[in-house]
């Protein structure tokens, strides 16, 4: 569950109080700040990213990471109390971790910051419910919106037109046949297979993956589909 607000955003223990500042790393945005304030287990968040609100803590941590491995990405956003169990920020999430993963490997961080900038503008046009409302789950339009942005794809393109709807369409296909009700969680984790099989196929790049994805999710989750989810770990 949701960790406390009085004690860590990471754990929920108790803080400590030092009675000289030191040297410490972000969880989230990976600053070194000097602080005199952490948890017992070590865990320390700046200022700044106390701040920040879900899509603005999306935006920092998938711009300051050198990481290539979108699973890792995720789950170090997963940590903040502030991402909802279910929520259109998910939108966002893909394409931003996608998006920085993708050219933290191919090392072209000059088109990092405005891919990820954009995939929050083009994220933000997908509405909320649209996986049941409108039969298209924003997951899997994250996906596609990576594609789209990695590529160059417009309207007028063709091979990248080609490429950035046959995302959206192999994640969609991915997440349709495991059936409702929605998760967020579970949504994303498959959205985020499908685009790392797409790419190593398709453009011949391929991006680390974890063989064993386990969700903790479980509980936060009322229509949660236990042993029927790939990602269910019994919690």
């Amino acid at each position: 569950m949701t960790p406390p607000p009085s004690g860590c955003l990471i754990c929920g223990a108790d803080l400590e109080y030092l009675d000289q500042p030191e040297e410490m790393v972000c969880q989230y945005c990976k600053r070194v700040c000097k602080s005199t304030t952490r948890c017992v287990n070590g865990h320390y968040i700046c200022d700044r990213c106390h701040r920040l609100d879900t899509e603005d803590l999306i935006e920092v941590i998938c711009l300051q990471s050198t990481e290539d491995n979108p699973f890792t990405l995720i789950e170090r956003i997963f940590l903040s109390p502030t991402v909802m169990m279910h929520g259109p920020e998910h939108h966002f999430l893909v394409p931003a971790v996608l998006v920085a993963a993708f050219y933290n490997h191919t090392q072209q961080p000059g088109k990092k910051e405005l891919g990820i900038k954009n995939a929050r503008h083009r994220a933000g046009l997908v509405k909320g419910g649209s996986c049941g409302l409108l039969g298209d789950c924003g997951a899997a339009v994250g996906a596609g919106i990576f594609v789209s942005i990695v590529t160059g794809a417009t309207p007028l393109s063709r091979e990248e037109w080609r490429m950035a709807n046959l995302m959206t369409a192999r994640a969609l296909e991915k997440i349709a046949l495991h059936g409702g009700p929605r998760c967020c969680k579970r949504n994303t984790f498959l959205a985020l297979q499908e685009a790392i099989r797409f790419i190593s196929t398709e453009m011949g790049i391929h991006l680390p993956e974890p063989r064993d994805i386990s969700c903790r999710f479980s509980d936060q989750n009322r229509e949660c589909l236990k042993d029927r989810c790939p990602f269910y770990n019994g919690i």
